[in-house]
């Protein structure tokens, strides 16, 4: 990021596809070729982790911190693997919707990842497939292991299995996995397709000159294969129960906070443990993405610990965190640290001395820029700084439009068009909103497609602190079809930001 260059902040399952949701197959390489053509350098996706219904397939929310998303296996890539045949594609194509059906996908693929895995049964053995279950041991076996026992429990937490198997016993363990092997295979074989698939779709983005930017989560889920197989590295009680967990204090986005309901790291465990697991995820991590952008950075320097009986995060309290200790044996274990600090929120100076002591970019937000404190406000364009991102607003975030309509005052408004010196409105914020970014002297800029569309608060991914309706917006085929790929490659070459 040492160059001026822009990008677009599109998760994959935004993307038009052929089964409710966008997925690793044409709609991914279409989009490649939108960055391709409107010079853009950077790619950046949300955690492409397993996703649960009952979580409203929140991406931040998975049961690995390592395995791959079955539901973005793409089903034409399965017939280019010659796994299935061109009459397993659906014949209905629903790539006008603009809303994500994980139900649906579940529905449709499913049953065609069964019938691809009856045909690789059948077909000669594939080196690649022996040489994926090798590279990926350290943290696959586990994670099948994992995966199947909680089928077979009817997906009932870790903390209620019995105790046997709660408890990891070797012998129960050993004995789980012989008289369940056929299933635990077809797990392996679902996650080499992904990673397969994976791998190709990032191999197409070097050769265009494309970078991804992924996004790593700095908590997991109680219920994930990572906390059952390593529960000395989280503050539990002897039964797998938090007794404090994850959140954030009330802040812009909520009055009473954001009680994630994580479990918080033992990091004095881990630190003595030379940092093992966080080692072995960060390099994982760094395999699948060109940079990574560390989400809820400031935890690092200190983090916002709630007791579990809290039924809100306003009585928690600051904790401090690894600090420069973590970072520093990630950079001599993993070398360069192609790192973005997510530093939003209730940012302090040791926040910013950690940032800034390893040389990590920080992020601005645009939407956050126009209250009174406008003069001073770090996010305001004329207060950037070349090291920083730029976006307009993120996932988090509301759209432009819809930021506009619903979360600014009278105040904010006029101040809008009094800084850009002409008048400002619904429907040209995003615009100029936009054009503000590209301009930033900030070197990188994080653009959304909903900006770019001009799209209202109907096309928001997040919304922070709610649990339903999230992780829903989807662009359809037409609008990925439509001019905005030569307004931002015109905008992008005026700004000096062409790939």
């Amino acid at each position: 990021m040492d160059r001026r260059s822009s990008g677009i902040l599109m998760h994959i399952t935004s993307l038009p596809s052929l089964a409710g949701m966008g997925d690793l197959g044409p709609g991914a390489y279409r989009f490649l070729d939108f960055l391709d053509w409107s010079g853009q350098t950077w790619w950046q996706v949300l955690p492409i982790t397993p996703t649960q219904s009952v979580h409203g397939d929140c991406p931040y929310t998975s049961i690995s911190a390592f395995a791959g998303n079955p539901l973005l296996i793409s089903i034409e890539a399965l017939v280019s693997q010659g796994l299935l045949s061109e009459a397993d594609i659906p014949g209905s194509s629903d790539t006008a919707s603009h809303i994500t059906d994980y139900d649906a996908a579940r529905q449709v693929k499913e049953p065609l990842f069964q019938k691809a895995y009856q045909t690789f049964q059948h077909q000669a053995p594939r080196p690649d497939y022996e040489d994926f279950r090798q590279r990926h041991a350290s943290w696959l076996e586990t994670y099948l292991l994992f995966k199947v026992i909680r089928d077979c429990h009817s997906g009932q937490p870790w903390s209620t299995w019995p105790d046997s198997l709660r408890n990891r016993e070797e012998r129960a363990l050993r004995q789980f996995a012989a008289e369940h092997q056929e299933i635990i295979d077809y797990e392996a074989f679902i996650q080499y397709l992904f990673f397969s698939q994976w791998e190709d779709l990032k191999r197409a983005c070097g050769e265009r000159g494309i970078r991804i930017i992924g996004d790593l989560p700095i908590y997991v889920d109680l219920d994930s294969a990572d906390v059952w197989a390593h529960p000395e590295a989280f503050k539990l009680d002897e039964k797998g129960k938090p007794e404090v967990v994850a959140g954030v204090p009330p802040d812009y986005f909520s009055k009473t906070g954001q009680r994630w309901g994580n479990p918080v790291y033992s990091w004095e465990h881990l630190k003595e443990q030379g940092y093992g697991w966080w080692m072995d995820r960060m390099r994982h991590t760094l395999e699948l993405f060109d940079v990574v952008r560390l989400d809820h950075f400031r935890g690092f320097a200190a983090y916002w610990e709630i007791p579990a009986s809290e039924p809100t995060a306003i009585h928690g309290s600051w904790v401090p965190g690894p600090g420069s200790d973590f970072f520093e044996m990630v950079r001599n274990q993993l070398g360069s640290l192609p790192i973005i600090a997510e530093d939003l929120g209730v940012i302090t100076p040791d926040v910013e001395r950690l940032r800034d002591q390893f040389g990590f970019p920080g992020m601005k937000i645009l939407l956050f820029a126009f209250d009174e404190s406008l003069p001073t406000n770090p996010y305001a364009p004329h207060n950037h700084i070349p090291g920083s991102l730029v976006y307009v607003g993120t996932h988090d975030n509301n759209t432009a439009p819809g930021w506009y309509r619903q979360e600014t005052s009278p105040a904010d408004r006029q101040r809008l068009s009094d800084y850009f010196g002409n008048e400002v409105h619904a429907g040209n914020v995003h615009k100029v909103l936009t054009a503000a970014a590209m301009h930033s002297v900030a070197r990188t800029v994080i653009l959304t497609p909903q900006d770019l569309l001009g799209l209202d608060e109907k096309a928001r991914m997040n919304t922070p602190g709610t649990r339903k309706g999230n992780w829903q917006w989807r662009i359809t085929e037409e609008q990925l079809n439509s001019t905005i790929d030569d307004e931002l490659r015109t905008l992008t070459s005026l700004t000096h930001r062409l790939r």
